[in-house]
């Protein structure tokens, strides 16, 4: 009775704190500093209690290289970067957003993932938008790790990359001619005319079909397809950005195929790709994907081994979105070996493209 009658008491205080308004909320004032030393250990002590044990290889350079295009965009703003101090807006945030390079070291692996994943209540710390994507989320996490350690000039070289400015309609869209450090550059992460992407954990867009471009970045937009890296930023564009952003990498030349590592084997991938494993109920891919295949799907040959498997490897696992692309791909992917994955990707990373599908109505 008297623990009841305690904590009722306990209650009741706090409710005519509250309301008595004694405390300053406003964001020109500090907390006091019992409170914020409370607030500090619940929260790093929360997210201790629920951070991943294991972590991916984070030295991998497809993975930095990703990590550090989206940070540029996503994060720089409020937390700066090596060469740049966030806007004065943020740093009168409370709490404001800590320079990363310096806090980074505080924080594991998986730690810094599971912060980069849920945010912070409270702190304008937001969540990763596609909950689905850990693979994004690591990306960002191996570029953290190489954040302190960088000056501008090399920041710049992984953010950044070097655009070229070469072709027709939209490139000021896809290079961000006019604005180089702007965030809707597609270019730092896809490449442009003649430059392939820089990391090949993300697809060739040069010489796809201005249908299936298009409709990407409206599902993106609309949440059809998941990804915390593409959805904000098409999100942003304007109808006529996105045909204009179409028709720009629709009009460009398909690139040659680079040397992507073979995780599997070419032989065996072709078998796959052009005649399917009627066993399996797993039918031919260039059927739809090949140079005669309607401009509503992409072709793959040319791409990235490593985008391939892990596209195929998220639509096998059910994530990805709820776009009609996912509803074809998903049921065809989850009867695919890890075997056969690796196997078609290779033979697909392996083959030039026939035609230029491009500008096909």
């Amino acid at each position: 009775m008297a623990f009841v009658l305690l904590v009722g008491l306990g209650v009741a205080a706090a409710f005519l704190f509250a309301a008595s308004g004694v405390y300053n909320v406003a964001a020109s004032r500090g907390h006091w500093w019992i409170v914020d030393q409370f607030l500090r250990f619940g929260m790093e002590n929360s997210v201790k209690a629920r951070a991943p044990e294991t972590s991916p290889n984070l030295d991998d350079a497809d993975l930095i290289r990703l990590g550090a295009a989206h940070f540029h965009g996503g994060c720089a703003f409020c937390h700066g970067a090596p060469g740049s101090r966030p806007s004065p807006v943020v740093q009168h945030m409370l709490p404001s957003p800590p320079d990363l390079a310096e806090r980074v070291d505080r924080w594991t692996d998986g730690e810094l993932f599971w912060l980069v994943k849920h945010g912070l209540k409270y702190a304008g710390m937001p969540a990763w938008p596609a909950q689905d994507r850990d693979d994004e989320i690591w990306s960002v996490v191996a570029f953290l790790r190489q954040l302190p350690d960088l000056d501008a000039r090399h920041y710049e070289e992984l953010a950044l990359a070097e655009v070229q400015v070469d072709g027709g309609g939209g490139r000021e869209l896809a290079t961000a001619e006019s604005d180089p450090d702007g965030v809707g550059a597609c270019a730092r992460c896809h490449g442009d005319a003649g430059r392939g992407p820089q990391t090949k954990l993300v697809p060739r867009l040069q010489g796809q079909s201005r249908d299936w471009l298009a409709r990407s970045l409206r599902d993106y937009a609309e949440g059809a397809r998941h990804s915390g890296i593409m959805q904000p930023l098409a999100a942003a564009l304007k109808p006529e950005a996105i045909e204009k952003l179409a028709t720009y990498y629709a009009g460009l030349p398909p690139l040659a195929p680079d040397d992507d590592p073979r995780r599997g084997s070419v032989e065996e991938g072709q078998k796959l790709a052009t005649s399917g494993d009627p066993g399996a109920e797993i039918p031919a891919c260039i059927s739809c994907h090949g140079s005669d295949g309607s401009p509503d799907y992409p072709r793959l040959a040319g791409q990235p081994a490593r985008y391939l498997s892990a596209q195929l490897a998220a639509w096998r696992n059910g994530k990805g979105g709820t776009s009609p692309t996912h509803a074809i791909m998903a049921p065809i992917a989850a009867r695919l070996t890890d075997q056969q994955i690796a196997d078609v990707s290779a033979f697909f990373a392996s083959q030039r493209v026939v035609g230029h599908p491009g500008l096909a109505p």
